[in-house]
């Protein structure tokens, strides 16, 4: 799993206890995807992007991003022997998610993009970098899903994209929820799936484990 922003949430150890910020829509919704059956794997910023907000943009598609998550692969595959292996990103974590599907390819067995960043946030943001805008989703050899809020605010990751994409790739659209409690493009909104993460999550694993799933969240 592939959080948003610059994918930091600051594991760590205190007085014997594991710590780690716990907001992003993955993150808090990791107990829903462990009651349906799955082993999740959160994925903190590299100990060198700990400064500053993390991983940017440049770093989620280039060759090292590549280096570090396949070794983690790899070790997954020895923790967990037989068991199949997807990659979900959220927000910024999209593109991570993205960019090692295409690269590791078979190894995969399906890649879920949620909030997904198809635009470039430009000079002006906290975060600038491209996102999404120049990938070939066509890349991405293994299923693909997409999963998004209709209500989605954030300026990156509309929900119109998501729809242009719909005759080639599934995708789960959600309605509803809570009010929200931060920002358009922060997690307590409908960018964070706010009050539909148990429903949303369970649409997403039946769409790994290949049972019937819904396309309407509501």
């Amino acid at each position: 799993m592939f959080p948003g922003s610059g994918g930091l949430i600051r594991l760590r150890q205190e007085n014997g206890q594991i710590k780690f910020g716990q907001n992003n829509f993955l993150v808090r919704s990791r107990g829903d995807f462990v009651k349906r059956g799955l082993v999740t794997a959160i994925l903190d910023a590299p100990s060198d992007y700990q400064t500053g907000w993390g991983m940017g943009d440049e770093f989620r598609l280039g060759e090292d991003h590549f280096t570090d998550v396949a070794a983690i692969v790899a070790e997954l595959g020895k923790r967990f022997p037989g068991l199949t292996l997807f990659l979900i990103g959220t927000s910024r974590g999209t593109i991570s998610a993205a960019a090692l599907g295409a690269r590791l390819g078979s190894g995969l067995s399906g890649v879920v993009l949620t909030s997904t960043m198809f635009r470039a946030a430009g000079a002006r943001s906290n975060e600038p970098g491209p996102g999404l805008s120049r990938f070939d989703f066509t890349t991405i050899k293994v299923p693909l899903l997409f999963v998004h809020h209709v209500s989605d605010q954030c300026q990156v990751t509309p929900y119109g994209d998501a729809t242009r994409l719909a005759d080639k790739y599934p995708l789960i659209s959600v309605f509803g929820g809570r009010a929200p409690e931060s920002g358009p493009c922060d997690p307590f909104s409908a960018h964070g799936y706010f009050g539909k993460e148990p429903e949303t999550v369970e649409e997403i694993a039946n769409w790994m484990l290949k049972k019937p799933f819904l396309k309407e969240v509501r």
